[in-house]
This record gives C-alpha cells, structure tokens and sequence, in this order.
C-alpha cells in the first residue's frame, strides 16, 4: 500500500520537525511547509491525502491558508492545530471546511486517531468511486446498492428464491426498500418477460382494495358503470407485488387466501371464478406472526405467504453501505437539478455514517436531496445535512449506564470483549466507525479482536 501523503504547515520549524518525525514512524511520508502560502503552492501542485495545519502563523494565517486550500482541494480532509486560546477560531474553521480541530501542546494519540479517521475517509471515498464503476446502479437489482455482509446475503437469498414459483414474504422496516426486492426476484425470475403488477394495500380502504385486486361486475355497486379487470389479472403471467399486505382487513385476507390456494379469483358482484397464473410477491413492516398470536391477521393465510422469508436489513446494521448510498443519490439528483456537486466533504460523510436513519433508506435519500438543493459550493458539508443523534454516542451511552449493575463479579476481559462486539455491531460492522466511539486506534482494535479470537 503506498504510504499516505502528509502536509505539515506550521511556522515554529522545531514543531514542524517534530511532527515530520513522528509521522515518519506511523509510517506516513510527510512534507512541511513553513508558512500558509507555501502550503497552498504545494497543494496546487500535489494532491495530498491529509493536511495539518496551524492558525497561527506570520504572514499568511491558517484561516485565509484553509479557504484556498479548499478552492484546490476541496476534498482533502484538514486537521487545524490550536492553542487553547484560539479554540473559538478553531471552530470557525470547522465551519469553513476543515475536518478536524487540536489544541497544542498535541496529545498524539489523539492525533494518530483522528489522521487515521481522515484518512479511512478518504480510502472510503477512493473505494466508492471504484465499486460504482464496477456494480453500477444496480448491484444486486434495481437500485440495490451495498457491499456490507448483510446485503451479500440479501443477494444471495434473491439469487435462489427468484428463479423459484414460490410466494415470497419481504419482511423489514419501512423505508428498506422491500419493492426493489420484489422488482429484483422478479426480473430474475421465469416471468420476467411477463408484468409486475404493484398494490399498496395501505392505500385503499376495504371495498377499494377488493375492486382493485379482483374487479368486478358491471353494476356491482354503485358508480360501477362498466366491468373493471382487477390487478390480480392484469399481472396475468408475471407476478403481483402486495406491498403492506399486513394492513388489510380480515374478509380481504380470506379472499386472498382463496386465490392463493385455488388460483382463481371472483370479480365483485360476479358468480364464475376466474384462473389467474400469477406469482405472489408480499412484503410488510409488521410482525405477522404477532399479529396472528393477537388475531389480527389468519393464520392460514401466513403460512401461505411464509413459504419463503427475505428479510431486507435496516440501514444502522450496515453503515458500511451508506457512504455507497450517499454517493448514488448525489450523482442522481446533482443531475436532476442541474447541480455540478463532486461529493462529500470528510465530516460530512462521518456525519452521514454516525447517525441513526429510523426512517432508513428513504430518510438517507430525502436527506442527501435536501442537501444538495442547498448547497452552493462543490462539496455537500455538514451544514446541509439533518441534525441527528448519532450512534454510539448518548443512546448507547444510557443503555451501558443501566447495564452497569450487571458487571460486577465478571472478568475484565470478558467485559471488554463483550462491550467491543456490541459496539461493532451498533457500527453495522464498521471498525474504524467502532474505535472512534471506543476511542482508541483501528490498530488497537484489530489487537484486540485477535486477542479475543473475533478478527
């Protein structure tokens, strides 16, 4: 791996020397520059991976040295060096542009870790450009981007269930994008050839609902003024997609069942069944088992449409994909709103992976629109994006409080590993997203794991 290209712009040369030392021993290759306009000629001419910066300097300051650096490399992520008495510029920078602020003298732990979380930043970016190129916009289906474990075994399942008859539940929380799924076993399928007829059950009350999957006769009810072909046969040969199919209601069920057990279905106000060829799709954000336990839902009816379960992940458990997301969603509607926007900027994108998205998918898509409707440089900062409570931060940090009361008595390793996984798992996997809520180094984390047998 070539080693990481580091700036060092500080007017105190012993300082400088120092930290060009230093990073030579982490196993960087570092350049110094002894002043702010020196910094911004050895940007216009080399792309550097990371730039640490001090405020203070004769001539051309830190500030004014950070907005020209950003006009050349807007993506390069800056880490500002500070007395405690300049915290408050120090924070106007982060404002400008920059990833990161420490105060001097430099604890160099801390210093180690953030570089290292710059720098994943910057990989991360390098290696979603690169997987875009080679899945394009539709890894694993229409639209369904990830490289995250989960999302392997979400295309894995897709591969053997969609070349199959069987009727399918998607199970998973609103906004995972259980239609893309449907859409994908679908074009993978036999029927490929044939419609994908889609119905939100939600959407449409009782009688509705029933006119619009199964028709019905003329004069059936009042305003049928003509026969109506409902979708169950305008999907005739293909497949038919019931989106919320944990919302309808119980006579709706039992005619549903009908048709899955018969395969004919009767218009409304109609005597003579009709066959349909069709292939059931459904997918819910309930538990329908519950709701069987609770008699809100047939048993008969779950147990038809459980044949086979896919279960789309939510977003928190695979925070590794969202950089891939965000990225996707950039391009899309940076086109459709005649934007040129590049990408993210470092904090931007941490922001993005730290916070929660309840709302998923969708809520990450609405919310990287949003953003680029108000951008007006370049680059989407963190000024665009929605506040959030991130993940592993006061959640997490409630949950471990009241689970204090039950570690008293157990070995130390043992919590430790413990507390490791749990938040591994909180950080959908992502280590170096782990030890920064740890707080410790990527390289401390990796000892660890081994040591507990979990790498």
């Amino acid at each position: 791996m070539n080693q990481a290209q580091i700036l060092v712009v500080d007017d105190d040369a012993g300082h400088l020397s120092m930290l060009r030392t230093v990073l030579s021993g982490w196993g960087y290759a570092p350049q110094g520059a002894s002043d702010g306009e020196q910094a911004v000629a050895m940007v216009r001419e080399k792309a550097y991976d990371a730039v640490l910066l001090d405020v203070r300097m004769a001539g051309m300051g830190g500030m004014e040295a950070l907005t020209r650096i950003k006009e050349y490399n807007p993506s390069v992520p800056v880490i500002i060096m500070t007395a405690y008495s300049s915290v408050e510029t120090a924070i106007a920078a982060l404002k400008t542009g920059a990833y990161d602020y420490l105060t001097k003298p430099l604890d160099l732990d801390v210093l180690r870790l953030t570089l290292e979380r710059a720098l994943d930043h910057m990989r991360l970016a390098a290696e979603n450009a690169s997987l875009r190129e080679q899945l394009g916009p539709v890894a694993g289906g229409p639209e369904i981007i990830g490289k995250s474990k989960a999302m392997r075994d979400l295309f894995n399942m897709i591969g053997m269930v969609a070349p199959t008859e069987a009727t399918v539940l998607i199970t998973g929380e609103s906004g995972t994008g259980k239609e893309l799924v449907a859409k994908a076993i679908h074009a993978d399928s036999p029927r490929t050839s044939g419609p994908l007829v889609a119905v939100n059950c939600a959407a449409l009350s009782e009688s509705l609902l029933e006119s619009e999957l199964f028709g019905h006769e003329k004069g059936a009810f009042t305003g049928a003024e003509r026969r109506r072909e409902g979708r169950f046969l305008a999907a005739n040969k293909g497949s038919i997609f019931l989106d919320e199919i944990g919302e309808i209601a119980q006579p709706i069920q039992a005619k549903l069942l009908r048709v899955i057990q018969e395969r004919e279905i009767q218009r409304v106000g109609g005597d003579k069944p009709v066959g349909v060829d069709v292939r059931i799709l459904a997918a819910t954000n309930r538990d329908l088992k519950k709701e069987v336990e609770e008699g809100r839902f047939r048993e008969d009816l779950y147990y038809r449409l459980n044949v086979v379960t896919v279960t789309v992940p939510p977003l928190r458990k695979r925070a590794e994909d969202i950089p891939l997301l965000a990225q996707f969603f950039l391009a899309r509607f940076a086109e459709k709103n005649r934007k040129r926007i590049k990408g993210f900027t470092p904090s931007a994108m941490d922001h993005l992976i730290r916070c929660p998205w309840p709302g998923n998918v969708r809520e990450l898509e609405n919310a990287v629109e949003r953003a680029v409707i108000l951008s007006v440089g370049e680059y989407v900062s963190e000024r665009e994006l929605p506040l959030c409570d991130p993940i592993g931060t006061r959640a997490d940090a409630s949950a471990g409080a009241g689970a204090a009361g039950g570690l008293a008595g157990r070995p130390l390793d043992d919590v430790e590993r413990e507390v490791i996984l749990a938040t591994l798992d909180s950080c959908g996997g992502n280590k170096s997203e782990a030890a920064r809520v740890l707080g410790i180094t990527r390289a401390t984390l990796h000892k660890k794991l081994k040591k507990y047998g979990e790498d």
